[in-house]
């Protein structure tokens, strides 16, 4: 009878328990009630609360106001009641807070004021004030953490090095990058010194997101898959590992890469916590090799949500769930963002999916 009563208390507690703490065990690979869920990109786009406030703010003034950060962030949260929120930024904070200003254009895709196309462009690109220029993103994560409390876990974000210096180089969004991927084929020494600034950088900035109090950072290499294998630890792997390691950190670390199948070594070498499975790789296939205990953090199809049917993405839904059934350290997300065109139907059938789970 005893141990009847402590194992209705012990089912209790664990439906009782908060989203903040369901994602902080999921992300150590600690048992929960259910996989945690956000979706990259929540934040924004595909809301129409967000696309109100886009009528009288541009994209960068959203970004650059706390306050205005801070809405944009919960905006998901409250209407679909994720287990976390992730800042709403952009990656190329970075390289404006080191002197490479970015804008939005009005037909999409980013514009940077000048491309990093040589060394005396890259010497102006400095480390040293950057934590200063984004005091903006300490002050809006600030708020979210007053905002979110205990409840909701809280997540920062950068892009990775090898992701940032493509774009920089290009100064734009561009149909192919390819001038990062030539300078490091052709004069390593000059990437390797990029590199290691935008390391210096993001690393500065990191350590400023955890000093926050947020619960947990996803780096994002988006251009990962531009390389081949036997290029990724070079140009990307051993900056992420660097960036990981310098941060010390007791909070959960993701490591999203794009396009990566076959890199499980290196992407394993990061010391992330937590992998990013993109839609395009067997959820199946990184179950068996990553080990048990890294989480693994994915991957519905985006297209679904812009494409299909409440019924087809609950479906959807519930194989990726079925297929991590039995593994600890599982968080629900796509296989990359959101899309603009992702239906709000989809969405609250894609949440309420996972959080029927059992």
């Amino acid at each position: 009878m005893l141990f009847v009563i402590v194992l209705l208390m012990s089912l209790a507690t664990e439906k009782m328990v908060s989203a903040r703490e369901r994602f902080n065990r999921a992300a150590r690979c600690q048992p929960v009630d259910r996989p945690p869920v956000w979706l990259m990109r929540q934040a924004g786009r595909a809301l129409p609360e967000y696309r109100k406030l886009k009528e009288t703010h541009t994209f960068v003034q959203l970004v650059q106001n706390p306050e205005l950060a801070a809405e944009v962030t919960l905006q998901p949260v409250r209407r679909f009641g994720f287990d976390a929120a992730i800042l709403f930024s952009d990656i190329l904070v970075i390289p404006e807070a080191m002197g490479q200003t970015y804008s939005f254009k009005e037909t999409g895709g980013v514009v940077m004021d000048f491309a990093v196309t040589s060394k005396a462009d890259m010497e102006k690109l400095s480390v040293e004030r950057v934590v200063e220029k984004l005091s903006y993103v300490d002050r809006a994560l600030r708020i979210l953490r007053r905002e979110l409390g205990d409840q909701t876990a809280l997540l920062g974000f950068t892009g990775s090095p090898w992701t940032l210096a493509t774009f920089m180089m290009e100064g734009a969004s561009v149909p192919k990058y390819s001038r990062a991927l030539q300078l490091f084929r052709e004069d390593k020494k000059t990437y390797f010194a990029l590199a290691e600034k935008l390391t210096a950088a993001v690393t500065a900035y990191l350590k400023m997101q955890i000093a926050t109090g947020i619960d947990g950072l996803q780096i994002f290499d988006s251009h990962g898959g531009h390389l081949a294998p036997t290029e990724f630890q070079e140009a990307s792997g051993r900056w992420m590992k660097d960036i990981i390691a310098n941060l010390r950190a007791t909070i959960p670390i993701i490591v999203f890469s794009l396009g990566i199948h076959d890199n499980w070594p290196d992407l394993i070498a990061t010391g992330a916590n937590v992998i990013g499975i993109d839609w395009q790789t067997s959820l199946a296939e990184a179950r068996k090799i990553v080990p048990s205990h890294i989480a693994l953090q994915g991957n519905l199809s985006p297209a679904l949500l812009a494409e299909s049917t409440p019924e087809v993405v609950a479906a959807e839904t519930k194989k990726v769930l079925e297929t991590m059934r039995g593994r600890p350290g599982h968080i629900f997300n796509l296989g990359h963002g959101l899309t603009p065109a992702a239906k709000l139907e989809n969405i609250v059938a894609l949440v309420d999916t996972v959080k029927n789970h059992e």
